[in-house]
């Protein structure tokens, strides 16, 4: 049998209904929904991209693995430790970079060196957040562990520009490693510009891939690093990474094996006889004289060592053929 309410029990559960807030569950969806589309970046088919999906994979494959490489270099050099990590790797439009940095912030220029080029490339940039560079100046000095937190806009000393300097050429010199899998090119630092906004080799509107790196400082700090590779440079050096994967699966079928050993058959080798070892004082040096005899500690029939280069290879005995000593 079926329960009968009374009237002041109707008016309190619809009391209670009105009064009732709104699930949490459905607040966390809806500031989900905000951030989303907060985060959602529009695509703009005035400017198209210009790199594909491949080419951004290979350049975020040598980015990780060039984050792995001055992640151990600034743990062993500077004695800090950081876990360093790519955020994203972005094709973007050069003013976004600029638009980025603050005007007293220092940037990088570097020029990068291919064995096939034959004509100037634009260089890259590297940008250091001042948090990261003075920790890591702080440490090259003599400070203590902690990292220290400057002021946004921070501007460098002259002293700490010559340093700042020296961190720059490590992570730089380290891009070389990072791209050891797909092409031989080296990084040199061309300059240090204290006014990004300066910066002249790029167009606002040029093409630029820019990377993002994240800085864990031993857990009590976040800092940041940022590459900016512009447009020109990536098709060079994509152009190359293509060409030579075409070179490879040519050669791949082909054989080369008389090519090899005609080249191995031309290359100079020395090659050394060890009769034996002996130490020898300065002084009994500088006073040998003509018909002096070294002891070698070994009898005259013993077996003399053949070095090709530095290992040694044959084992022989000496004998004498046309009044010169030779050994089989």
């Amino acid at each position: 049998m079926a329960d009968v309410l009374s009237q002041s029990q109707i008016d309190e559960l619809l009391k209670s209904m009105k009064d009732e807030k709104p699930e949490p569950q459905k607040d966390a969806q809806a500031e989900k929904a905000k951030t989303m589309d907060k985060d959602y970046n529009k695509y703009d088919f005035y400017s198209p991209r210009k790199f594909t999906k491949d080419k951004m994979k290979i350049l975020t494959s040598i980015f990780e693995n060039y984050a792995r490489i001055i992640t151990s270099q600034v743990n062993g050099i500077f004695r800090v430790m950081t876990d360093i990590t790519v955020i994203e790797v972005q094709e973007r439009r050069y003013y976004e970079f600029v638009n980025s940095l603050n005007e007293n912030d220092s940037v990088t220029l570097a020029d990068a060196f291919v064995e096939e080029n034959n004509k100037n490339l634009v260089p890259l940039m590297l940008y250091i957040s001042p948090g990261m560079a003075i920790t890591l100046i702080d440490h090259m000095l003599g400070g203590a562990s902690e990292a220290v937190k400057v002021e946004e806009g921070y501007r460098y000393s002259d002293v700490e520009t010559a340093l700042y300097k020296k961190i720059s050429s490590h992570l730089i010199q380290a891009l070389k490693d990072g791209f050891s899998n797909y092409l031989n090119v080296e990084f040199k630092i061309q300059r240090i510009e204290e006014n990004p906004s300066m910066i002249q080799d790029v167009g606002l509107d040029e093409t630029v891939a820019i990377i993002h790196f994240n800085v864990d400082l031993a857990g009590v700090a976040v800092e940041r690093i940022k590459i900016c590779m512009p447009g020109t440079l990536l098709e060079y050096i994509f152009r190359l990474i293509d060409n030579r994967k075409h070179i490879a699966r040519g050669y791949a079928y082909e054989d080369n094996r008389e090519k090899i050993f005609e080249n191995i058959r031309h290359s100079p080798l020395p090659v050394t006889g060890q009769l034996g070892k002996v130490g020898l004082e300065l002084s009994d040096i500088y006073h040998l004289k003509v018909g002096d005899v070294i002891d070698m500690n070994k009898p005259k029939d013993s077996e003399v060592k053949l070095f090709v280069g530095k290992q040694s290879w044959f084992a022989g005995t000496m004998h004498i053929q046309e009044k010169c000593c030779n050994s089989d």
